[in-house]
């Protein structure tokens, strides 16, 4: 049986000097449909990582890591999610190589979308 794939919202960031990457995910529903940005579940997701990053700003100054490619939704399967995923958080953590971090993630990932916002426009989701 395969699972349906994983839409995990990322932020590769710097909170008060240390490198964090939270994320969240859910498995997208069987009948979801393939959408040109990550949909309702993308927004979603991208609300609560939000939201998170704001509550642990009390912690010290939370600063992106790669740019406009900090905050990311991607697409992957669950096996990659749960094997692959924590090892690549945990080698970037640690003082990966930004660049390299974000070309295994592209290699990794069955679609992805940069999350941006612009005044007057909202929330952005750019194909990655």
């Amino acid at each position: 049986m395969t699972h349906p794939p994983y839409l995990v919202a990322l932020a590769l960031v710097e909170l008060n000097g240390s490198r964090r990457l939270p994320l969240m995910g859910r498995s997208k529903p069987n009948d979801a449909p393939d959408e040109d940005d990550p949909g309702a579940l993308g927004r979603e997701l991208t609300l609560d990582l939000l939201l998170r990053l704001w509550q642990r700003s009390d912690e010290g100054a939370v600063q992106r890591c790669a740019g406009d490619d900090s905050l990311l939704i991607l697409e992957l399967p669950l096996d990659i999610l749960t094997e692959q995923l924590p090892v690549l958080k945990a080698q970037w953590i640690s003082g990966g190589d930004t660049q390299v971090m974000l070309q295994d993630l592209r290699q990794l990932r069955q679609r992805g979308w940069r999350i941006s916002t612009a005044k007057h426009e909202g929330t952005g989701y750019t194909p990655w």
